[in-house]
């Protein structure tokens, strides 16, 4: 909805963009910061923005362009400084932000404590040990990694908690007026009436035959449509677990597979356990006492507040108890013969009286029944070994200088040779050649190596092996000749003949039209392959429902005024559009309070970013800015051309 309004209107409030996301921006700049700052800097310390007393130095520039290129080579790995230069004024801008919030917020006396700080720092992931919690260990090895000081994650914290507090304050519930809504609510009413016609392209093609000097003068100005894709030749060698054989395993190591699993293959005890727990030894004794005269434990624990329900710990292995209750009475619980009382013991809890209601034991299986699954289980391990063997002995005869055929053939692996084929797997001479799909792999590696690299050993999926991959041949990217791409050549000439035709034809109606000619009229005269005229219209709010066919007229009806004319191609190259606008019927939004609610709900967002941008900018002239403009372009000099 919002972006309608944008499209329509020169006024002020109109201009309301989303000029930058200030609060998403700073709520995650201290974390951007802190992942990025560890990294080796190009530039050095000095000053290229001063606000207030802070300063944006060169290290930060080039620290927060680090950043960025990182960002940019994970889309492309080929990125350059060069290629993230445009990037710098906008940082430049961002950081002066940065420095004149975190100065105001001082003169201001705005303090951040240090528990909202330890708390932004227990909050990175990094900073958790196993347990989820956070961990003075992980902290330490967190900054060791990322060659930071405890001090420069707190004064990051700290600016970034100044910059949310203030601006989250000022760009809050930003409301827009019922007066600003209900304009831009009319215009989503107005109502548009209009006529077309269609100048359809394929009716021009008749009667159309280039001659070999055509053909040839358009190929010669077209050479990049008919440029094939680089091709490859490449060579294939799978390595995979029918390639090896794996020994049987030894006795001795089926039974010392059998021993360090015992806790898979053993017996399993659990005892059912009642366990009651009191603040003193006193009230811990009494209740032993009644148990051991001979009371129920739930009788014996019922005088100190507890319930069957409290007491109940139900069927527990060993190591769950000692989960629950600690590693002593734990080893005291399983010790004990079914009915003994156990305790008092004390935890940190309290005192722990402990009743051992029944022991269960679960019988385990022995070598003999669980052999079988052993020796499986061992030989797929030495295939598995095996298989990484081979892999290494073929890696280790290519490092030592063997072609991708010797190592192969070494080794007893299947080499197998693809036809020329495109990056994507396709062979050009025969369309009915498929890449094996389980090869696909090899489709990147492959056309990743360049011609003088060693062949590569790529990792298949599921543990389905690898694959050795080499290049044979390579062919440049490069126009097809003209005899191999002539049908093509005079398909595309004949639809560059047609569509001029049809632009001619629909130009010359436009043009009538202009002069005053009605488009009925106009169409009438231009002849055969222009549609007849057609009415259509509809209101601002429903462009966005409108069928694709008519999509691009619409948008020109709504760009017209009443009376005026203008012509637009049709997508797909079908041809041309000629669009009146007959009549414009403005709306009122006024009996229609639910719509002018909706369009101040769908400003509120950019309203609190145009807040928050009117404050930022409050607050640097507050502060006061200084640029060294040398400086910085010193600065981004040296980073594009660090060799310079």
């Amino acid at each position: 909805m919002l972006s309608s309004f944008r499209n329509l209107s020169k006024s002020v409030v109109g201009k309301i963009v989303l000029v930058l996301f200030v609060v998403m921006i700073f709520a995650s700049f201290a974390l951007a910061d802190i992942s990025g700052v560890g990294g080796s800097s190009l530039g050095g310390g000095g000053a290229l923005v001063k606000t207030g007393d802070e300063a944006v130095s060169e290290r930060d520039f080039t620290t927060g362009m680090e950043r960025i290129l990182a960002t940019a080579r994970q889309q492309n790995p080929e990125a350059s400084y060069a290629t993230v230069a445009r990037n710098a004024p906008e940082l430049i801008s961002q950081l002066t932000d940065d420095a004149a919030v975190k100065d105001f917020a001082r003169s201001t006396d705005l303090r951040i404590s240090r528990k909202l700080i330890d708390a932004e720092i227990a909050s990175l992931p990094q900073t958790r040990g196993l347990d989820g919690k956070f961990s003075q260990a992980a902290y330490e090895q967190f900054l060791s990694q990322q060659r930071l000081t405890d001090a420069t994650v707190r004064r990051l914290f700290e600016g970034d908690l100044a910059r949310r507090l203030m601006l989250g304050s000022v760009a809050a519930n930003a409301r827009v007026p019922v007066g600003v809504a209900t304009p831009y609510a009319s215009m989503l009413l107005e109502q548009r009436r209009g006529e077309l016609v269609f100048v359809d392209t394929a009716r021009f093609r008749a009667g159309l035959a280039p001659t070999p000097a055509d053909l040839q003068a358009f190929y010669t100005q077209n050479k990049q449509r008919f440029t094939v894709p680089e091709q490859r030749v490449l060579r294939i060698a799978p390595i995979g677990p029918e390639q090896v054989t794996g020994a049987a395993p030894s006795e001795r190591e089926i039974a010392a597979y059998y021993t360090a699993n015992s806790a898979v293959y053993g017996g399993r005890e659990t005892r059912v356990i009642s366990q009651a727990v009191v603040p003193t030894k006193a009230a811990a004794d009494a209740i032993v006492a009644r148990a051991r005269a001979g009371a129920t434990f739930v009788a014996a624990a019922a005088p100190a507040g507890l319930s069957a329900e409290d007491i109940s710990v139900g069927p527990q292995t060993r190591a769950q108890f000692v989960t629950l209750a600690g590693e002593p009475i734990a080893s005291a619980a399983f010790a004990a013969a079914a009915g003994a009382i156990v305790g008092p013991s004390k935890t940190e809890f309290g005192w722990h009286v402990v009743r051992v209601d029944a022991v269960r034991g679960e019988a385990g299986r022995s070598l003999a029944e669980v052999r079988g699954e052993i020796v499986a289980r061992l030989s797929a391990n030495k295939k598995k070994e095996a298989l990484l063997d081979l892999v290494a002995k073929v890696e280790e005869a290519i490092e030592g200088g063997s072609s991708i055929v010797e190592a192969a053939a070494a080794n007893r692996l299947t080499l197998t040779e693809t036809p020329l084929i495109t990056g994507a797997g396709v062979d050009r001479a025969d369309p009915a050649y498929r890449f094996p799909a389980a090869q696909s792999a090899a489709l990147k590696s492959g056309f990743d190596l360049e011609a003088e690299d060693d062949p590569v050993v790529e990792t298949l999926p599921g543990d389905a092996g690898y694959l050795l991959i080499g290049l044979s041949r390579m062919v440049s990217a490069a126009p097809a000749p003209l005899a191999q791409v002539r049908d093509r050549v005079s398909a595309d000439w004949i639809a560059k003949q047609a569509s001029d035709r049809a632009r001619n034809v629909a130009s010359g109606i436009a043009a009538k039209v202009i002069r005053g000619a009605s488009l009925s009229d106009a169409a009438r005269q231009a002849g055969a392959g222009v549609s007849p005229v057609q009415p259509f219209g509809a209101r601002r709010l429903q462009l966005g429902e409108v069928p694709p066919q008519i999509a691009a007229p619409m948008q020109i009806l709504f760009s017209l005024t009443a009376g005026k004319s203008r012509m637009i191609a049709a997508p797909q190259g079908a041809g041309f559009f000629v669009v009146r606008a007959a009549s414009i019927t403005p709306g009122n939004a006024a009996t229609q309070p639910s719509l002018i609610a909706r369009v101040q709900a769908s400003f509120q967002e950019a309203a609190s970013q145009e807040l928050a941008e009117q404050f930022l900018a409050a607050v640097r002239k507050d502060v006061g800015v200084k640029r060294d403009e040398k400086a910085i372009a010193a600065a981004r000099a040296r980073l594009v051309s660090p060799a310079s």
